[in-house]
């Protein structure tokens, strides 16, 4: 695909989508298929995604399935079977059930993030892709938005920022905006070849957590959380530093620990952006972590970029005009994902409390809360549709 995308007065739309992870291929595919042209800027030198799992609840297994991969995700993926909450001996603070949440909301599986991605990009037109391509600036003074990259310039009728959370879209059109901030704690995280697993769940300490997660064909995601200053790393590898943290907690964490490679374990400060006064203006829309990166406490980072791709592209078809379009995503999808960031935000201050008393008390309120009343406050979360919106012009 060459640099111009056509003119907003042809029949084929142009779109350039910034990014090439999850949320940024979900957008591509969900245009294409509303018979927009995309051109998908990577800056890696190829799709990949690194070696973690992801939780697949039921909101962003509707949103792939109404981007036509939902069969090749229940292909890849393994259903959750038993989760929770237990302490650091192994007792249990509170139990999902899974049954129970698959009935009200639907189901909930557990795939590796490269291979939902590789699903993504297997569905997107190879002539939509190119890697190598580092967005350095956005001009959007014309009729159509410029894109500057390491490759050239590109021009058309719609921007995606899907770049993440040190996104250079959001930095170009809302250069007052927050930076992205610390939470305050770290992560691991890493994938195990362990054999079949009959549970998983997470396990809650005083300022650490571990959550194991089967994944199909045997493997485990395991990841680990500390609260500690930013920028730190081990003298002696992370794998090390997990093992002194966690192998004293209860089975089977030491057996994956010992299972564990170092060179599987990759280690994340994790950083939360502020709320934005807005997600689009114009011909430019941010999506997914450039919009809205989250703390992964509730498991939604990479669902929400699902749900926005699957709300972007229906509404570019029910409104006159792109601004128009832009302007309702930002309505529709800013107050639900900020939402869901500050609930996301108050789950990791209860997970992480570092002082003794605080943690007693967690675990006894954790133990007194019956399961019921944890699945009804899902519901704002999980109940989430596709959106059925009214075909208009699309054209501008």
């Amino acid at each position: 695909m060459g640099n111009e995308m056509p003119d907003s007065n042809t029949a084929v739309r142009g779109a350039i989508v910034a990014g090439g992870g999850i949320g940024g291929l979900a957008a591509a595919l969900a245009l294409i298929g509303r018979g927009w042209r995309v051109q998908v800027l990577e800056q890696a030198a190829e799709f990949g995604e690194v070696g973690a799992g992801l939780s697949l609840w039921p909101n962003g297994v509707r949103a792939l399935e109404a981007l036509g991969v939902g069969a090749s995700v229940r292909e890849h993926a393994l259903p959750e079977t038993q989760a929770g909450f237990r302490d650091v001996s192994g007792r249990w603070l509170s139990r999902t059930d899974t049954a129970e949440l698959e009935r009200r909301y639907g189901p909930v599986v557990m795939i590796h993030r490269a291979d939902l991605l590789d699903i993504l990009r297997r569905a997107v037109p190879g002539a939509a892709l190119r890697t190598g391509a580092t967005v350095t600036a956005v001009d959007t003074d014309g009729p159509r938005v410029r894109v500057a990259h390491t490759q050239g310039v590109s021009h058309a009728d719609l921007l995606v920022g899907a770049d993440g959370i040190n996104s250079t879209v959001r930095r170009s059109i809302w250069p007052q905006a927050a930076a992205p901030r610390y939470a305050g704690y770290t992560a691991w995280r890493l994938v195990v070849d362990t054999g079949p697993l009959s549970a998983g769940g997470e396990t809650w300490g005083r300022g650490e957590r571990v959550g194991i997660s089967p994944l199909p064909g045997g493997r485990a995601y395991l990841f680990g959380v500390a609260s500690v200053p930013a920028g730190q790393r081990s003298a002696d590898g992370e794998l090390a530093e997990l093992r002194r943290r966690f192998a004293h907690w209860h089975d089977p964490i030491p057996a994956l620990l010992a299972a564990a490679s170092e060179d599987a374990v990759k280690r994340h400060d994790i950083y939360e952006l502020p709320p934005l006064r807005s997600y689009a203006t114009g011909r430019v829309a941010l999506l997914g972590d450039a919009a809205h990166a989250m703390t992964p406490n509730l498991g939604q980072g990479a669902n929400q970029a699902l749900e926005d791709a699957v709300t972007l592209a229906p509404l570019l078809d029910a409104h006159s005009t792109v601004p128009a379009a832009l302007a309702a995503y930002d309505r529709d999808r800013r107050p639900r994902t900020q939402m869901i960031a500050e609930r996301s935000r108050r789950i990791g201050v209860l997970a992480q409390s570092t002082s003794a008393p605080g943690r007693a008390l967690r675990d006894r309120l954790m133990r007194l809360l019956p399961a019921s009343v944890m699945l009804r406050g899902l519901a704002p979360v999980l109940r989430w549709q596709p959106p059925r919106v009214t075909t208009g012009s699309g054209n501008g």
